[in-house]
C-alpha cells in the first residue's frame, strides 16, 4: 500500500512529505524532532518539525488514527478547548517492505505543557487547586457539548497559563464518543474515571516524592468531582422566581456571564396560576469574554486573558475625550477598541524583548504587565504608569528565572 496523507490544509500534506516515515517512530534522528516535555502516553509520541510548524506525531493503528482525528475535529466544529488535528499518514513501511503503524498527526499547542514536566518542582497546593478548576470547566464544556471523553486524566491534558489561571485543553480523544446529550450515567462515568485516573496520577508523584507533602492524593481526586458539580449545578439548574422579578433572570444570566458563558437558547415559563416564573438555561456556550474581546478588537485570548483585557480597555477608554456612552456623535465601542489595540496593547508588548517572552502569548504578557504595574504601583501608592512598569518587568523580571510552569520554547 502506498503512503497516503489525508490532511486537514492542503499545504500540509507537501511539508509532511519530508519527515522520515520510512522509520518507526522510536528511531527518528534528532534533526527532526523538536525537544518539548512530553507526558504519558500508550503510544510513542514525538515532537517535530514540519515546515514552520511544531506537531505532535503519534504512531496507532489506522481505525483508532481515523476516528480520533475525525473526533477532534468535531470538537474543533463545536469549539471546544482540544488540540488541532492536521493529518493521519497511512501506509507507511520500513526499507524492507514491512509495514509500519499509522500515525495521527496534530500541531502543538504553543504555551502548553503536560503536568508531569509541570511537577519537576515541587508544585504549590494553590496552584494544583487552579489546575483542577481548568480541568473541571473543560469537562464541564465537553458534556455540555455531548462529548463522552472515556479516561478523563491529567496525563490526556494539556495546560496553558491563563492570566494567573489555568486553560485545560483536551490531547487525548481516543476513547471520546460524540452523543446528540449525555445522561447522568454518562456524565458520572466520566466523573468517576477522572476521580480514579487523577488520585492515581497524583499517588505516583508522591511515590517520586514531586508532590508537595501537604496535598492528600485522593482528596484532590474527589475535588475535581466537586467543582465540576458546582459548576455544572450553576450552568444547568431550574430557577424559579416571582412573577414580575424579571431583574433576578438578568441576574443569573450575568452571574455565568461572569462564569465566562453565554446562555445561547433559554426557556422561560409561567405557573399556571401566575405567580411565579421558571428560568432553565438551555443551550450554555462558553468563551463570553473570548467572543466579546475578539469583536471589539480581533485579539483571540484565553477566557481570563480576555477578561483581564477588557478591563483595562474600558478603563483605558474613559479616559478618552471622544469616549461617550449614548451619545450617537461619539466613537462607536469598536472604533476605540482597535485604537487601544493600535496605540496601547501593540506597542506594549513590542516592548518586550522577543528573546525574553519565552512561551508566552501577547496576552499573557499583557496581563504579567498589568499585573506588576499593579504591584509597583501599590508600593509607591500612586499609580506608575505603564511605561515605568514595562521598563522594571523588562529590566528586573524577565531576565531571573523562568516560572517553572513556562513551556520550553523551540528554537
Amino acid at each position: 500500500m502506498a503512503l497516503q496523507i489525508s490532511a486537514t490544509n492542503p499545504e500540509h500534506p507537501a511539508l509532511l512529505l519530508a519527515l522520515p516515515w520510512h522509520l518507526p517512530l522510536e528511531e527518528w534522528p534528532d534533526e527532526y524532532l523538536v525537544p518539548l516535555p512530553r507526558g504519558i502516553s500508550r503510544h510513542v509520541v514525538r515532537y517535530a518539525r514540519a515546515g514552520d510548524e511544531v506537531i505532535a506525531v503519534k504512531e496507532l493503528a489506522e481505525r483508532p488514527a481515523l476516528r480520533e482525528y475525525e473526533l477532534l475535529r468535531d470538537l474543533d466544529r463545536l469549539g471546544i478547548p482540544a488540540v488541532d488535528p492536521l493529518a493521519v499518514v497511512t501506509g507507511r513501511a520500513d526499507e524492507a517492505g514491512d509495514p509500519l503503524e499509522p500515525v495521527l498527526i496534530t500541531r502543538h499547542l504553543r504555551g502548553s505543557q503536560p503536568y508531569r514536566s509541570m511537577f519537576e518542582t515541587t508544585m504549590r497546593p494553590a496552584t494544583m487547586h487552579r489546575l483542577m478548576d481548568a480541568l473541571a470547566v473543560l469537562l464541564v464544556r465537553l458534556h455540555l457539548a455531548g462529548f463522552a471523553w472515556g479516561d478523563c486524566s491529567l496525563s490526556n491534558t494539556l495546560f496553558r497559563r491563563d492570566a494567573g489561571a489555568y486553560a485545560a485543553y483536551l490531547v487525548d480523544a481516543e476513547t471520546g464518543d460524540l452523543h446528540p446529550r449525555l445522561s447522568s450515567g454518562q456524565r458520572d462515568y466520566d466523573l468517576d474515571l477522572a476521580r480514579v485516573n487523577i488520585s492515581g496520577e497524583l499517588l505516583d508523584l508522591e511515590a517520586s516524592g514531586a508532590l508537595h507533602p501537604s496535598v492528600d492524593p485522593v482528596e484532590f481526586g474527589m475535588e475535581i468531582c466537586a467543582r465540576y458539580g458546582d459548576l455544572w449545578q450553576e450552568l444547568t439548574r431550574t430557577s424559579v422566581y416571582p412573577a414580575g422579578k424579571y431583574h433576578y433572570i438578568e441576574r443569573r444570566i450575568r452571574r455565568l456571564n461572569e462564569l465566562g458563558f453565554d446562555v445561547a437558547e433559554m426557556q422561560i415559563q409561567h405557573s399556571s396560576n401566575g405567580d411565579t416564573v421558571t428560568f432553565v438555561p438551555k443551550v450554555v456556550d462558553a468563551g463570553h469574554h473570548q467572543r466579546q474581546l475578539l469583536r471589539l478588537t480581533g485579539l483571540d485570548a484565553e477566557e481570563n486573558q480576555a477578561r483581564r483585557l477588557l478591563n483595562d480597555l474600558e478603563s483605558w477608554m474613559a479616559t478618552q475625550d471622544d469616549y461617550a456612552p449614548g451619545d450617537p456623535l461619539a466613537a462607536r465601542p469598536e472604533v476605540l477598541a482597535h485604537r487601544w489595540v493600535r496605540d496601547v496593547f501593540r506597542p506594549t508588548v513590542r516592548a518586550v524583548p522577543l528573546e525574553l517572552r519565552g512561551a508566552m502569548d501577547p496576552a499573557e504578557i499583557y496581563h504579567e504587565l498589568l499585573e506588576h504595574r499593579w504591584y509597583l504601583s501599590e508600593g509607591a501608592q500612586h499609580d506608575i504608569g505603564l511605561d515605568t512598569a514595562v521598563e522594571d518587568y523588562i529590566e528586573n523580571v524577565l531576565p531571573k528565572a523562568r516560572d517553572t510552569l513556562e513551556a520550553v520554547t523551540p528554537e
